[in-house]
């Protein structure tokens, strides 16, 4: 495995509305935790892809900043759907895509010009996973959202060949919280 796409769900679908909400720390910690599991099992594992979504694509940009301290060639790609994907967002969302932007590895656009219609998504979605080797994705079947079509897609393709789809689910989560509020009390 050389490329793993992340994705997962948008902030509002996890009804999260501030950026300092301490749901992100547990949520970064559990990608965190994944993906250094897979780097250590996957050694030529290369490049992690996000399309720039806020939520959690952003937050696994992050994790991946952090790791490459201890994984120096583990590269990020953004490959956004389409054009200018940021034009609507808050300016104080904009300045934080545009901070994760600067430091990734390459970027690009898949389809080339500004948002027409959802099949820029789907093609995007299409071209991600065609062009990855395993999808992670923080995803729950009992809490849809916008990671379903991804995984629906992914699904096809791991029909057809050994494509892995590791999901971090909400039981996952669970345990990540349990395990850091844990350990903070044992710090006392």
């Amino acid at each position: 495995m050389k490329v793993l796409v992340i994705t997962g769900y948008k902030p509002q679908e996890l009804q999260i509305f501030k950026k300092e909400d301490p749901a992100i720390q547990f949520l970064k910690k559990a990608i965190q935790k994944r993906l250094t599991a897979l780097l250590e099992e996957h050694n030529e594992l290369e490049w992690v892809v996000i399309s720039g979504q806020l939520g959690v694509e952003l937050w696994a940009a992050e994790v991946v900043y952090e790791l490459q301290a201890d994984f120096p060639n583990l590269k990020l790609a953004v490959f956004t759907p389409f054009l200018e994907q940021e034009e609507k967002w808050s300016e104080q969302n904009k300045e934080y895509y545009e901070s994760i932007l600067s430091q990734a590895n390459h970027i690009d656009s898949i389809t080339k010009k500004k948002y027409e219609s959802p099949l820029q998504l789907k093609l995007k979605n299409q071209f991600v996973v065609d062009k990855s080797d395993a999808l992670l994705v923080v995803y729950d079947e009992e809490g849809p959202g916008s990671p379903q079509y991804i995984i629906e897609m992914a699904r096809k393709k791991s029909a057809q060949t050994d494509y892995p789809i590791y999901t971090i689910d909400s039981y996952e989560l669970q345990l990540v919280v349990e395990e850091e509020q844990y350990s903070n009390n044992q710090d006392w």
